[in-house]
Protein backbone atom coordinates (compact mmCIF):
# COMPACT_ATOMS: atom_id res chain seq x y z
CA UNK A 1 0.00 0.00 0.00
CA UNK A 2 1.25 3.48 -0.88
CA UNK A 3 1.61 6.02 1.85
CA UNK A 4 0.38 9.55 1.31
CA UNK A 5 2.78 12.09 -0.17
CA UNK A 6 5.38 9.43 -1.00
CA UNK A 7 7.25 9.28 -4.29
CA UNK A 8 4.99 6.46 -5.52
CA UNK A 9 1.89 8.49 -4.65
CA UNK A 10 3.26 11.53 -6.50
CA UNK A 11 4.02 9.40 -9.59
CA UNK A 12 0.50 7.97 -9.44
CA UNK A 13 -1.06 11.45 -9.34
CA UNK A 14 1.11 12.59 -12.25
CA UNK A 15 0.03 9.57 -14.30
CA UNK A 16 -3.63 10.43 -13.62
CA UNK A 17 -3.07 14.04 -14.70
CA UNK A 18 -1.19 13.07 -17.86
CA UNK A 19 -3.86 10.54 -18.82
CA UNK A 20 -6.67 13.07 -18.35
CA UNK A 21 -4.81 15.74 -20.34
CA UNK A 22 -4.13 13.25 -23.15
CA UNK A 23 -7.79 12.19 -23.33
CA UNK A 24 -8.94 15.81 -23.45
CA UNK A 25 -6.39 16.68 -26.14
CA UNK A 26 -7.38 13.72 -28.31
CA UNK A 27 -11.08 14.55 -28.06
CA UNK A 28 -10.46 18.21 -28.87
CA UNK A 29 -8.39 17.22 -31.88
CA UNK A 30 -10.66 14.54 -33.35
CA UNK A 31 -14.16 15.84 -32.56
CA UNK A 32 -14.15 18.92 -34.83
CA UNK A 33 -13.02 16.78 -37.77
CA UNK A 34 -15.71 14.16 -37.20
CA UNK A 35 -18.49 16.64 -36.42
CA UNK A 36 -17.68 18.78 -39.45
CA UNK A 37 -19.52 16.20 -41.54
CA UNK A 38 -22.76 16.95 -39.63
CA UNK A 39 -22.85 20.60 -40.69
CA UNK A 40 -24.85 22.98 -38.48
CA UNK A 41 -25.94 20.21 -36.09
CA UNK A 42 -22.27 19.40 -35.57
CA UNK A 43 -21.73 22.76 -33.86
CA UNK A 44 -24.39 22.01 -31.26
CA UNK A 45 -23.07 18.50 -30.71
CA UNK A 46 -19.56 19.92 -30.32
CA UNK A 47 -20.72 22.32 -27.61
CA UNK A 48 -22.49 19.52 -25.74
CA UNK A 49 -19.40 17.32 -25.94
CA UNK A 50 -17.22 20.21 -24.72
CA UNK A 51 -19.48 20.59 -21.68
CA UNK A 52 -19.23 16.85 -20.98
CA UNK A 53 -15.45 17.02 -21.39
CA UNK A 54 -15.19 19.95 -18.96
CA UNK A 55 -17.40 18.09 -16.48
CA UNK A 56 -15.11 15.04 -16.75
CA UNK A 57 -12.03 17.16 -16.04
CA UNK A 58 -13.71 18.81 -13.07
CA UNK A 59 -14.76 15.43 -11.63
CA UNK A 60 -11.17 14.22 -11.88
CA UNK A 61 -9.92 17.41 -10.17
CA UNK A 62 -12.44 17.00 -7.36
CA UNK A 63 -11.36 13.38 -6.96
CA UNK A 64 -7.71 14.41 -6.71
CA UNK A 65 -8.51 17.26 -4.30
CA UNK A 66 -10.45 14.84 -2.10
CA UNK A 67 -7.51 12.46 -2.19
CA UNK A 68 -5.16 15.25 -1.12
CA UNK A 69 -7.44 16.16 1.77
CA UNK A 70 -7.67 12.55 2.89
CA UNK A 71 -3.90 12.21 2.82
CA UNK A 72 -3.44 15.46 4.74
CA UNK A 73 -6.00 14.30 7.29
CA UNK A 74 -4.25 10.97 7.68
CA UNK A 75 -7.16 8.74 6.69
CA UNK A 76 -5.45 6.98 3.82
CA UNK A 77 -5.05 6.70 0.10
CA UNK A 78 -7.71 6.14 -2.59
CA UNK A 79 -6.05 6.72 -6.00
CA UNK A 80 -4.95 3.44 -7.57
Amino acid sequence: MMSCFSAAWFVNVLIWLIAVCAIVAIFRLVLPIVLNWLGVAGGVVMQVLNIILIAFVLIVLVYLAYDLLMCAGGTGMRVR
